[in-house]
This record gives structure tokens, C-alpha cells and sequence, in this order.
């Protein structure tokens, strides 16, 4: 298969070099020419816009920060739909409203360009490991001609259902992990401000029903304050505003969400936006006079 891939930052470089070292011939494009380079070097070839991805690839990957620029690299000027051939597959796997999704594949669909949302979940370690999860909304035909792709870069891959989809399962992910990342750092704050070993607790809590990812993973990374960025805060506030945004248009109250959201734009802020969302332990250990 040849897989084109239009972003390559943390997340879209080692997903597209997963691409590569499954044997697919890759053809990258990113707006920052050192971004490219370790691509080129590990055998994929440079294309100098969107639209000249497009006349060369089966179906075209799409990982940016927001939907402006979904919207730049599939519609814009050189972008994937002015140089898009018969049977071309567009697929962003960015983070985005469900609404906007919609809306892209819509005017896709209009230009004869079939469209998935794809976001995925398990952040840089997942991608560099070709273990995320994939939430995939669009047609059932599109969702087939793309997996090929997907099974690259991740284990657990579902189409959830029709254009939108995706991003939906994405939101409902970012409001778990929200409350999962904040819930965490309660819990080890709280442990050190009375007296007891966060490792200690960490550990007993990870044999009961407390247990979760996020509890042995990131719990882990606060105790050794390893905060270096592998998904950071302002994208977490982001990814919150999204669901805050969708709740506002369904007419539903996410009280947990908005706390949650509440919490992240506090961390953007205070200057913690370019630390990881674990960071958020940093935010609570300061009124509590620790650390």
C-alpha cells in the first residue's frame, strides 16, 4: 500500500514511521522542513504539499493540532483534495470536535473523497510502539481500505460508526483520562501532604479496585516526577474544550468535565502548558505547600 502522512510531530512520527517499517511505501509532508528529515532518512519520499501526497498514495494520513489545520491540509490551497486521485482514502487521525469532522467529510464527500476520523489514544509511547487504540467513524468501505494503515500503528482498532464517530469515542476518552490523570494526583497528593509513602500507596492501590492505566503508568511518572511531555497540557485543555464545546451544543451537563477542563486551562495559565497533563500534580502540590 502507499500511505501518505501530513504531520509529524511527537504522535505523527513514529506513526508514520511504523508505516514504514511495515513494508508500505510512505510519502510524507509537514510544514517544518526538519520534521521530514528523519522520514527521508528511513526511506520515505518528500512531497512539498498535501495535493502532491495525494497523487501518489492510496490513502492519505492526516496528524495536526486542531481543526483549522484539518481543514488547511484536506480543503486548503495544495491541499489533499486538489491533488486527490480516484479511490483516494482521507484519513485524520488528529483530535477534533465530532462536529467538524462531520463537517470536513461532508465537504470531502462533496469533492468524491472518501473521509475517516481516526483519533487514537496511548500517546507517544503508544505510537512509538504501534500499540493505540484507533477510534475510527465513516463508512464501512473506507474503514476496510484504511486498517491495512492502521494496523501499522496500533492494536486496538474500531469503527465505531458513521463520520463523527470516531472523534465522539475520542472525547469520551479524553474526559476519562482527564478525570483519570486529576483523580491520580489527588490521590498521591493527598498521601504525601499526611504523612505517608506515594510509592507505598501507589503500589498497594494498584492490587484493588482503584487499579487503572493511568494509575500504574502516569502515577508512576509523578512519583518520579518525570513531567517531560508525552501529551502535553495545552493539548489535554484542548481535547477538553472539545468535549465542553459538544456537551454545550447536546445540552448536557458534564459537571466532572468542566472541572476537569477548569483545572488544565488553570495549567496553561500558571506556564505549565508545554508539560505533560501529569504535570497537573505540580498545580496541586503548590496551594498545598509542597514541594
Amino acid at each position: 500500500m502507499k500511505i501518505g502522512f501530513l504531520g509529524l510531530g511527537i504522535m505523527g512520527r513514529p506513526m508514520a514511521l511504523n508505516t514504514l517499517k511495515a513494508g508500505h511505501e510512505v510519502v510524507v509532508w509537514a510544514r517544518r522542513a526538519e520534521s521530514m528529515l528523519p522520514l527521508a532518512e528511513a526511506g520515505a519520499r518528500i512531497a512539498t504539499s498535501p495535493a502532491e501526497v495525494a497523487r501518489q498514495v492510496d490513502v492519505v494520513i492526516s496528524m495536526v493540532a486542531d481543526a483549522p489545520d484539518v481543514e488547511q491540509v484536506m480543503l486548503g490551497e495544495n491541499g489533499v483534495a486538489s491533488g486527490a486521485q480516484a479511490g483516494l482514502v482521507a484519513v485524520d487521525m488528529s483530535t477534533i470536535a465530532p462536529s467538524a469532522a462531520k463537517d470536513i467529510a461532508a465537504k470531502m464527500k462533496a469533492r468524491g473523497i472518501e473521509f475517516v476520523d481516526a483519533p487514537v489514544s496511548g500517546g507517544e509511547v503508544g505510537a512509538i510502539a504501534g500499540t493505540l487504540s484507533i477510534m475510527a467513524g465513516g463508512s464501512e468501505a473506507a474503514f476496510a481500505r484504511a486498517k491495512p494503515a492502521f494496523e501499522c500503528m496500533g492494536k486496538n482498532i474500531v469503527h465505531i460508526g458513521d463520520s463523527g464517530a470516531g472523534q465522539v469515542a475520542k472525547a469520551c476518552n479524553q474526559i476519562m483520562t482527564g478525570m483519570g490523570v486529576m483523580a491520580v494526583a489527588e490521590a498521591l497528593c493527598f498521601a504525601s501532604k499526611a504523612g505517608a509513602n506515594p510509592a507505598k500507596v501507589r503500589e498497594a492501590l494498584l492490587g484493588g479496585f482503584a487499579y487503572s492505566k493511568i494509575l500504574e503508568n502516569h502515577g508512576q511518572r509523578m512519583i518520579d516526577r518525570n513531567f517531560k511531555p508525552g501529551f502535553k497540557s495545552w493539548m489535554h485543555q484542548k481535547d477538553l474544550n472539545i468535549v465542553m464545546q459538544s456537551a454545550h451544543e447536546l445540552g448536557l451537563m458534564l459537571p466532572g468535565s468542566a472541572m476537569t477542563a477548569q483545572m488544565f486551562n488553570a495549567m496553561v495559565g500558571s506556564g505549565l502548558g508545554e508539560e505533560d497533563s501529569i504535570a497537573v500534580l505540580k498545580l496541586l502540590e503548590n496551594p498545598s505547600g509542597q514541594q
